[in-house]
């Protein structure tokens, strides 16, 4: 089952409140997304470190129900 960008939105914002989050379908099947993640909470933390926050929000869903994320994180500037 694929997973709706707004749901992946809300999980990343319910972990990261002050996340400005932008997805992309990327084919339009719900299971390739693109997704950049902007938030306060990755300061002083290196790109990996970052990603697996994401990663963590997404509770699991991430080769299951999401099947394929590009993933770009970065702090406010």
């Amino acid at each position: 089952m694929a997973m709706d960008a707004g749901e992946i939105e809300r999980m990343i914002k319910s972990a990261l409140p002050d996340a400005l989050v932008t997805i992309e379908d990327l084919r339009g099947d719900g299971d390739h997304y693109a997704c950049h993640v902007v938030s306060a909470a990755f300061s002083g933390k290196n790109r990996i470190q970052q990603h697996q926050m994401v990663y963590k929000a997404l509770q699991g869903r991430m080769g299951t129900e999401l099947h394929a994320l590009a993933l770009q994180t970065a702090t406010p500037e």
